[in-house]
């Protein structure tokens, strides 16, 4: 058999043996590097950035930061115990940083490492706001978006190399695979229907995530409606790693109902709680 051939027989057997499913969505997906050696990176780039990049030092608004991050961390390991899921989680490490910085950002790296950049604050505007940006964000590292993304950058560059191979033989070429990976920077190949894709994901997830946090998910429409207004002319969605302003909304208005569902349940749950306590509770209107 030459090596021509035998490539497309390895990347057969790969698939069947490294294929996973997304919570949520149940799309299949392949993922070849083990998350013990993903996480692994993903705690030291973590702790270098925040080295150059230290944490604000407002602590009122750190502390709403590291609120909605709890919530949405305790509504995804809620989610993931009710439907089996919870071994997805083993070895993550959730932490929740707030960062100055003009850069209209938010991201969450393998193993629940967040950072909200706080640019971002004010198109958030408020609690729920800032909910839908880390329900989001944090939809890409449970739907392991990152593990394949880099296995199918290992595989497109590498051969399919592990990944701690790849970084002992090409640190500089695997570190720049990382940043790329994780949005900072990307060339018109065949990654973009994949980045679509996993936007596009992340957003029905996070919506579920806030939902069950006690946030309400119609508000999510409402802030990347005010996302959309930031910047200048956009690219077609088909050169963009991000649907469009207009797509993303029609996707989020047409999973509102699945959301609800669990915000509603969240919420008659709270009211039933609260009824029993024995307290009258008021709601001060601002």
């Amino acid at each position: 058999m030459t090596f021509n051939r035998a490539i497309p027989l390895f990347l057969v057997v790969l698939f069947l043996y490294s294929c996973n499913s997304v919570p949520v969505t149940g799309r299949k997906q392949l993922t070849i590097i083990p998350n013990n050696e993903l996480m692994a990176m993903s705690f030291q780039q973590y702790d270098d950035f925040l080295k150059e990049n230290p944490p604000s030092k407002d602590a009122t608004q750190t502390q709403v930061v590291k609120n909605v991050g709890n919530k949405i961390k305790n509504s995804v390991v809620r989610y993931m115990a009710d439907n089996n899921l919870s071994d997805m989680l083993d070895g993550y490490s959730w932490e929740f940083n707030y960062v100055d910085s003009d850069q209209v950002n938010a991201w969450c790296m393998p193993g629940g490492k967040v950072v909200v950049y706080s640019g971002i604050i004010p198109i958030t505007q408020n609690e729920t706001g800032l909910a839908v940006v880390m329900g989001h964000e944090i939809a890409h590292a449970i739907a392991d978006h990152g593990n394949e993304r880099m296995s199918q950058e290992l595989i497109r560059t590498a051969g399919g190399v592990g990944l701690m191979v790849a970084l002992n033989e090409q640190p500089q070429e695997t570190q720049a695979m990382w940043m790329t990976v994780y949005g900072i920077g990307t060339e018109v190949a065949a990654m973009l229907p994949y980045s679509r894709l996993h936007e596009s994901e992340a957003d029905r997830m996070g919506l579920i995530f806030m939902a069950m946090a006690g946030y309400n998910p119609q508000e999510a429409p409402l802030f990347w409606q005010r996302m959309s207004m930031q910047g200048g002319a956009k690219p077609p969605e088909f050169l963009s790693t991000h649907p469009s302003d207009e797509t993303r909304v029609n996707n989020l208005n047409s999973w509102m109902p699945e959301a609800m569902k669990y915000y509603n349940k969240n919420t008659n749950s709270n009211t039933k709680q609260n009824s029993g306590s024995g307290k009258r509770n008021t709601i001060k209107i601002r």
